[in-house]
C-alpha cells in the first residue's frame, strides 16, 4: 500500500510544473522547515507528558509510604 516509484515520479512532475524549477527549492525549504517544527512539537509534547506522569509517580509513592508507615 506504499507509494511506488511511478507515483513519486508523477508528483514531482506535477510539482515542478505548479511551481517552476525555481520554486521547488524554495517549496522543499518550506516543507522541511514545517517538518522540522512539527517534530520538535511532539517531542516537547512528549517531553511534557512524561515529566507529569514522573511528578505523579513520585506523589504516588510518596502518599504510599506515609500510609505505610502510619501503620
Amino acid at each position: 500500500m506504499g507509494i511506488g516509484i511511478s507515483e513519486i515520479f508523477l508528483i514531482l512532475l506535477v510539482a515542478l510544473l505548479l511551481f517552476g524549477a525555481k520554486g521547488l527549492p524554495e517549496v522543499a525549504r518550506g516543507l522541511g522547515k514545517g517538518l522540522r517544527e512539527f517534530k520538535k512539537a511532539a517531542d516537547d509534547i512528549k517531553k511534557e507528558i512524561s515529566e507529569n506522569e514522573v511528578v505523579r509517580d513520585i506523589k504516588d509513592f510518596k502518599d504510599d509510604m506515609k500510609d505505610s508507615t502510619k501503620m
